[in-house]
C-alpha cells in the first residue's frame, strides 16, 4: 500500500498543498515549525479519523478558515482510490471516496493502513489508560474498519446510560426509569462483548509481535509483555496465551448483564457507570514489573518504539503491507533503536519521515528528501514544498 497524491487545504498552517509520493523512503526536511509534523497528522487522520495530537478537529483547520480538507489517492494490490474528507466548523464532517459523498466519514475507514510513530508515543507508556485504550481500539479499528461502528454505538450508550444513572440517582427510582435502565443495560453489554472480543483477540495476536521488537530493540533489558486487565472479565479470558473462540462474544455478553446487574447499586449510588470496556487496561510489563512508574527513559522508548514495530508487522502479516509514518523520531533514539526502527523502513512499501536536519535520518535508508520551508501569506507562516530539496545523507 503507499500513497500516490497528497492533497491539504487549510489544515493546520497548510492553505494549500499538492503532492506527488512514491513508494519508497521521503523525509520532509525542516526547521521545526514549519509544518512537517502536519503533513503526517493529516494522512493519519484519513487513516484513523482522528489526530494523534489533539482530541477535537477544530485545531486541525486553519486559523480564519471555516474548514479544511484532506485528500489522497491510494494505491493496494494495484488498485487505486481516492479518498476526501473535509472538516468543518459547527458542522458534521464529510468524507468522499473516488469523489462520490459517503453517506458517513467511518466509511473511509481501511482504504489507508498507517502506522505512525511520534515523540508523543512516550505516553503510551507513562500516559493514563487512555492512551492504551485508544491504541489497542484504533488497531482494532485498522484491522477491522466496521468496528468503528461498534464503538460510536458503545459511545453513545454509554453517555445515554450515564444519564440515566445521574437522574435516576438525583430522585426516588420509578419502576419505569429502572426498567429503562435494564434496556440500556442490553445494549451496552452487546456493543461492548463485541468490542470486548475484538481487543482480546489483538492482544493474543500482537503480543509475539511485541515481544520479538522489544527484545531486537533492547536485549539487554527485561522481557516485555502485555496484557489485558479488566475488573469485569474472568481471570481466564486475561491471558494473552489464551486462543480466541468463535463463542467468545456470546459469553461476554452474557459476563457484561451479570455485572452490570451487580454493579447497579454502586452506579445508582455514584451516578456513574462502572462496569465495561471504557474502564479497562492494556498493562505494560517488563519483566515481572509494570513499565509504567519502573521503565527508565530508554526502557520507556523502547517499549512505545516495540508497540508501534509491533504493530506494523502484525498489520503487515494479517492484511496489506500499511504506510509507515515516522514524526521526528530518529533524533529521540540511540544507535540502537535508531538501527532496529531502520531495518523496518528499510522494507515497508512506503515510509514517510519528517526531520530537522538531513543527519536526523540513517543513510542506509536512503531517503528521497522533500525541504518544508515557510513563504509569504496572510500570517507570514504559509508553508510549501521547497525544490530543489537538500540531498539526502
Amino acid at each position: 500500500m503507499f500513497i500516490r497524491t497528497l492533497s491539504l487545504r487549510d489544515f493546520r498552517s497548510w492553505e494549500h498543498a499538492e503532492l506527488e509520493l512514491s513508494p519508497g523512503r521521503t523525509v520532509f526536511l525542516g526547521s521545526n515549525g514549519n509544518g512537517k509534523t502536519n503533513l503526517l497528522e493529516a494522512i493519519g487522520y484519513l487513516a484513523t479519523l482522528g489526530s494523534h495530537r489533539v482530541a477535537a478537529d477544530a485545531p486541525l483547520i486553519r486559523l480564519g478558515a471555516d474548514k479544511a480538507r484532506i485528500g489522497a489517492s491510494v494505491v493496494n494490490s494495484g488498485r487505486e482510490l481516492r479518498i476526501d474528507i473535509e472538516l468543518n466548523q459547527g458542522a458534521a464532517n464529510r468524507a468522499q471516496i473516488n469523489r462520490s459523498p459517503a453517506r458517513r466519514p467511518r466509511e473511509i475507514l481501511g482504504i489507508l493502513q498507517t502506522v505512525l510513530f511520534a515523540p508523543e508515543d512516550l505516553a503510551l507508556v507513562r500516559g493514563d489508560p487512555g492512551e492504551r485504550r485508544r491504541f489497542m481500539d484504533e488497531l482494532c479499528t485498522a484491522r477491522l474498519p466496521r468496528l468503528a461502528a461498534v464503538r460510536s454505538d458503545y459511545d453513545r450508550v454509554l453517555r445515554q446510560r450515564s444519564a440515566l444513572l445521574k437522574s435516576a440517582g438525583r430522585q426516588a427510582r420509578s419502576k419505569t426509569e429502572l426498567g429503562t435502565l435494564d434496556v440500556w443495560d442490553g445494549h451496552l453489554a452487546t456493543h461492548a462483548s463485541v468490542l470486548l472480543t475484538y481487543r482480546l483477540r489483538l492482544v493474543h495476536d500482537l503480543y509475539p509481535y511485541l515481544a520479538q521488537s522489544y527484545a531486537a530493540i533492547a536485549p539487554e533489558s527485561r522481557p516485555a509483555a502485555i496484557a489485558y486487565r479488566s475488573a469485569t472479565l474472568p481471570p481466564e479470558f486475561l491471558d494473552p496465551a489464551r486462543e480466541p473462540q468463535p463463542d467468545d462474544t456470546e459469553a461476554l455478553e452474557a459476563i457484561m448483564l451479570r455485572e452490570l446487574a451487580a454493579a447497579r447499586p454502586k452506579e445508582l449510588e455514584r451516578g456513574v457507570c462502572l462496569v465495561g470496556p471504557h474502564r479497562d487496561e492494556l498493562d505494560l510489563n517488563l519483566g515481572e514489573a509494570p513499565a509504567k512508574g519502573f521503565a527508565s527513559h530508554g526502557e520507556s522508548w523502547s517499549f512505545a518504539l516495540a508497540l508501534r514495530l509491533g504493530a506494523f508487522e502484525l498489520l503487515r502479516a494479517t492484511g496489506s503491507e500499511p504506510v509507515l509514518l515516522l514524526d521526528d523520531v530518529f533524533a529521540e533514539l540511540d544507535r540502537r533503536r535508531r538501527t532496529a526502527l531502520a531495518a523496518v523502513a528499510a522494507g515497508a512499501e512506503q515510509v514517510l519521515i519528517t526531520a530537522a536536519v538531513p543527519e536526523d535520518v540513517p543513510a542506509e535508508l536512503a531517503a528521497v528528501p522533500l525541504r518544508v520551508e515557510t513563504s509569504g501569506g496572510p500570517d507570514g507562516r504559509s508553508p510549501r514544498i521547497a525544490e530543489p530539496a537538500t540531498p539526502s545523507p
